[in-house]
């Protein structure tokens, strides 16, 4: 893969197909993954003429380990290196989950003068957790249980997150993919064990509502009813009130990995927003 250096010595990896001249879409991707959970996405739109860009956050998949950094201001700023080193302008960003969050927070410290559209999938915002402000949110022990099993037996953990809650794989009558399960260890293996740690606190505690008032470009919103990661009532029904010129399509029965488990029909959303 080809690699910047950011200006803190981060190396962040980061794959770019498709024509140079194409419209840009760049992806960020969830905890504790890689650019590679992207792939479908990036394979159907490069077949249509599309240039698309992913990138390993930093402490995941192939781009470097710092011990410092692991939070969204950092990722937020990597992500904005990438863009300027590319030189990529109206560009479309797509982020799921923890990717989302890096999305929203680019858009607060950086603007939108390089962004065309936005898309969030199964995304993180405003806030995972329940504070007095916000009600809605999950309680800090979910999070805490997060931790303790990164600190434990990770690769178990990372094992029963993928056969459990993230594709939905624990719900009567659901089709169980082996292959689905071990790419999503292997992508969560090549993580970092103090990034994987450090990232829990930035996608749960961080408050994105200030970055969500900067978004003036068109949105969509991408969510299952059935994400059990980052349960829709507290995400995306509330960015949708926050986000002027928002919209929210719910899938039904959709789990936190629409983007994979639904792809198709992703993916043909996708586009239908992009040329729209």
């Amino acid at each position: 893969m080809d690699s910047i250096v950011t200006p803190d010595g981060a190396r962040i990896a980061f794959k770019d197909w498709g024509p140079r001249n194409g419209r840009p879409v760049v992806f960020s991707h969830g905890w504790p993954l890689s650019g590679d959970a992207w792939d479908d996405q990036m394979l159907f739109l490069t077949e249509r003429g599309f240039r698309c860009v992913a990138h390993d956050r930093r402490g995941h998949g192939r781009s470097s380990q710092p011990a410092s950094g692991n939070d969204m201001d950092h990722y937020a700023d990597d992500l904005a290196a990438l863009v300027r080193a590319l030189d990529l302008r109206d560009v479309t960003h797509v982020g799921h989950s923890t990717g989302g969050g890096e999305v929203a927070r680019y858009v607060g410290r950086h603007g939108t003068s390089r962004v065309a559209k936005l898309v969030l999938i199964g995304a993180v915002p405003p806030q995972m957790l329940r504070t007095a402000a916000n009600p809605d949110g999950l309680p800090i022990e979910a999070f805490d249980a997060i931790r303790a099993g990164v600190r434990g037996d990770r690769s178990s953990f990372y094992r029963a997150i993928a056969t459990g809650p993230f594709f939905g794989f624990n719900r009567p009558g659901a089709t169980v993919s082996q292959g689905l399960i071990d790419s999503f260890w292997m992508q969560g293996m090549q993580s970092g064990i103090v990034a994987s740690y450090e990232c829990i606190k930035a996608f749960s505690e961080t408050d994105f509502r200030a970055d969500l008032a900067k978004f003036d470009r068109p949105t969509l919103l991408l969510h299952g009813d059935d994400d059990q990661v980052v349960p829709l009532a507290g995400s995306a029904l509330q960015v949708v009130k926050l986000v002027k010129h928002a919209t929210l399509k719910v899938y039904p029965g959709g789990s936190h990995a629409i983007a994979t488990i639904n792809k198709d029909e992703v993916n043909a959303d996708l586009l239908a927003f992009l040329n729209g």
